[in-house]
């Protein structure tokens, strides 16, 4: 399945662009499912995927329901506990989201697009709506890191000692955690890990949308070193409200000449792997499925970003029995990047964005004994160990 994830700075008209990305995909003749957190102009509001035109359907994410579903489960799972604590049940009806529960929304309806009911309706094309840029980068580092503190909480070789756990708790005098809880941590795992595959995937890549000028050239320059550093491949930059080259009006021609400029910019930047798409300025909000119509045309997803799937960085034999582990950083500033070496993980820090890589077995065995940022790629040297590497005769 084709997914083309929408994001980009704020009030840059991202809702609006990931609507007509799936207009125009359904045009093509691709089923296509669009999803979305926020109200789309002319399309309907149901949690579950409704029709919107031939070969388009629409499902609009709804965190407060989803909130209230996994809390209450997860009282009904834990009741055995609550009574003993004396703890008052809480009532669906008295529930409010907490902060992070959309990020949640989010992942759960991923994983039904990705491998669970929805994903039998036979969709060909997905588009995502997520949140502003740094919102969205922090979603989709999401299910990874959520899936390391479930392996460092719960590890799996703890299950081995469940047999022990009655006799543990008549020494403790309280209850051992139930097996409940490793199997509600392996269903959280395999449904993390489908959302992730989703993510990962060759066919799977992100569509930017900003509006041509300052604001928007600095967000994009933040968010690319984000995205290379979490390997996100981006098919497209969709500049939106762009205004017509010629005008008569002094003031309107100054404001086409900077986007003019920005664009120019853009091209260069982010050539050659990237197409760079303008969507006119339609002298009003988009309301309607006429003025989505209009946008669509230059919004059709382009399957020819989507590329292999795998990790973004590789490895090179400098020669002098040093190995040097390369990730490409484009944008990176070298006072902004830090590196620590944690056992079998590398913590790396590039400005706003963090991520923790684990190491491949060869790098594991070796010292970090450098590191250096060269056109663009983030090159760290190791030096083998001799206490840890094999001997030779």
């Amino acid at each position: 399945m084709r997914t083309v994830l929408v994001t980009g700075p704020g009030g840059a008209g991202r809702t609006t662009v990931a609507a007509a990305t799936a207009l125009a995909s359904a045009r093509d003749g691709r089923r296509t499912l669009l999803i979305s957190a926020d109200a789309v102009p002319a399309f309907p509001a149901g949690a579950e995927p409704a029709e919107v035109a031939e070969r388009l359907d629409c499902a609009r994410i709804d965190s407060a329901a989803h909130f209230r579903g996994e809390l209450l489960e997860l009282q009904a799972r834990a009741s055995g506990v609550l009574d003993l604590l004396g703890a008052n049940r809480l009532d669906g009806e008295e529930l409010t989201e907490l902060p992070g529960s959309a990020q949640l929304a989010v992942l759960h309806t991923l994983r039904r697009a990705a491998e669970g009911d929805w994903a039998e309706r036979g969709y060909e094309v997905l588009v995502v709506d997520l949140p502003p840029l740094t919102d969205a980068l922090a979603l989709l580092a999401l299910p990874e890191q959520l899936r390391r503190y479930l392996r460092r909480l719960l590890p799996r070789e703890r299950q081995a000692a469940r047999a022990l756990r009655p006799v543990l708790a008549q020494l403790a005098g309280v209850p051992m955690p139930a097996q409940w809880l490793y199997e509600a941590a392996a269903r959280k795992d395999a449904e993390l890990a489908a959302v992730q595959a989703l993510i990962e995937d060759g066919a799977t890549t992100v569509r930017l949308v900003a509006e041509p000028g300052q604001a928007g050239q600095e967000a994009l320059r933040s968010a690319r070193t984000g995205l290379a550093l979490h390997g996100l491949r981006v098919d497209s930059l969709v500049a939106t409200r762009v205004l017509p080259r010629h005008s008569a009006d002094p003031w309107f021609a100054d404001l086409a000449a900077r986007q003019e400029k920005c664009l120019d910019h853009w091209h260069q930047e982010w050539a050659p792997g990237t197409s760079v798409r303008e969507t006119a300025h339609l002298g009003r909000e988009p309301r309607t499925a006429e003025d989505l119509a209009l946008l669509a045309e230059s919004c059709a997803p382009d399957d020819r970003a989507a590329g292999h799937a795998g990790d973004p960085w590789w490895t090179e034999d400098t020669g002098d029995g040093v190995i040097a582990w390369c990730l490409p950083l484009p944008g990176a500033v070298k006072e902004d990047l830090k590196l620590v070496r944690r056992g079998d993980e590398l913590l790396l820090t590039a400005g706003p964005f963090h991520r923790i890589v684990c190491l491949e077995p060869a790098l594991r065995r070796c010292t970090v004994s450098g590191a250096a940022l060269t056109d663009g790629v983030l090159r760290v040297r190791f030096t083998p160990d001799p206490a840890l590497w094999p001997r030779t005769s």
